[in-house]
């Protein structure tokens, strides 16, 4: 009964979320930013996460010119839906919009070609791709042990090793973007400027400035201090109240 009951509220959660979904579409659609804008997050503090509401945040934020949200939230999308073409348009417009201009220094190595290679899929495409050769794998086997003619059979037997090289690529593949996924912790700058010290002190110099939207990788925390990396390697110390992490 109480799993009955369980499943019954979850329903009604659903149904709710739904509602206000669509609740918030058809206000932007009226053009009432400001408004879908509450209506999207309270779906989102009520743990609802989804690519298309936090897509449809940065597009409402996006027509209010109000770059930090607008790119957060497109941010966040994306790592949802990495692939989504149309994501990823309207963050480069919504990037457009920043004061900063991050060049990003090109990688160079053995690493750089095995992480252009493995970043062609996320972590979870990897996964379904060693998973669905997994499958062909048992197929082939199965005609491996009920074939009797022996060309036939050697040809199974040379089709199951090719595949199981495969699944192993696959699988290390996963384990290598999931493990970049992990270790990798961007954030959005927030304030319209903000200072990035040489130490994790308010009274420390400058090391340069950013600005609203930009967006950065988190080395490690001391205090209220994250020491940050751009994409062009310059590092510093930032307030942590001055950015929001995407994940």
């Amino acid at each position: 009964m109480k799993k009955i009951l369980l499943l019954f509220l979850f329903a009604i959660q659903i149904i709710n979320a739904q509602g206000a979904f669509e609740r918030a579409n058809d206000l932007y659609k009226k053009a009432k930013y400001q408004e879908a804008i509450e209506v999207y997050q309270s779906i989102v503090n009520a743990k609802k996460h989804s690519a298309d509401i936090y897509f449809n945040l940065g597009n409402c934020y996006y027509k209010l010119n109000d770059v930090a949200p607008a790119i957060y939230n497109f941010e966040k999308a994306l790592l949802l839906s990495p692939n989504d073409a149309e994501i990823q348009n309207n963050l480069r417009f919504a990037q457009k919009l920043q004061i900063d201009d991050i060049k990003e220094i090109p990688k160079v190595g053995f690493h750089k070609i095995i992480q252009d290679f493995t970043s062609k899929h996320h972590y979870d495409t990897w996964a379904w791709i060693a998973v669905g050769f997994a499958t062909l794998f048992l197929m082939l086997f199965v005609g491996y042990f009920y074939t009797i003619n022996s060309i036939v059979k050697r040809l199974f037997f040379t089709s199951m090793i090719l595949v199981f090289l495969i699944i192993m690529m696959s699988i290390a593949a996963a384990l290598f973007e999931k493990s970049n996924f992990d270790n990798n912790r961007p954030a959005i700058v927030f304030d319209e400027i903000a200072s990035v010290k040489t130490e994790p002190k308010v009274n420390a110099p400058d090391s340069f400035v950013l600005h609203e939207g930009s967006k950065v990788f988190i080395l490690e925390t001391v205090d209220n201090w994250k020491k940050i990396e751009l994409t062009d390697e310059k590092k510093g110390w930032i307030l942590t109240s001055s950015i929001k992490e995407l994940k």
